[in-house]
């Protein structure tokens, strides 16, 4: 497989964009960004990311909600939440939710989305 195919979900402007930057300096190819989980769910259906780098807090419906609902996508794509706050606050969601995984926005980076890809904790 080529360079994995993001979609970035974040209601900050300023984050999608500096998100944006990382992930394509690293290789990853950003196919879109969406603002809201609504938006999001609509993106995926019609842009098909292989990652979706996804925002627990946002507007319209929580990060965990739109991950469920992206699991049962046909072709679901690999969701990695992402939060200001640190795992800690979402400890039990965290274990019951269908993520590959959780970074905290301060800790975001390309070995850590890459070894969440490939299957480690």
């Amino acid at each position: 497989m080529g360079a994995a195919r993001i979609l970035i979900v974040d209601d900050h402007v300023l984050f999608r964009s500096s998100a944006r930057r990382m992930l394509e300096s690293h290789g990853f190819v950003v196919i879109g960004e969406s603002g809201d989980g609504s938006s999001a769910i609509m993106a995926v259906r019609t842009l098909r990311p292989d990652v979706v780098l996804l925002d627990v807090q946002l507007p319209d419906m929580n990060g965990f909600e739109v991950a469920r609902q992206l699991a049962e996508e046909p072709d679901a794509p690999a969701v990695i939440l992402t939060s200001i706050r640190d795992a800690s606050d979402y400890r039990t969601r965290l274990a019951g939710t269908p993520a590959r995984g959780f970074i905290p926005k301060a800790e975001l980076s390309e070995p850590r989305i890459t070894a969440l890809l490939a299957g480690a904790p």
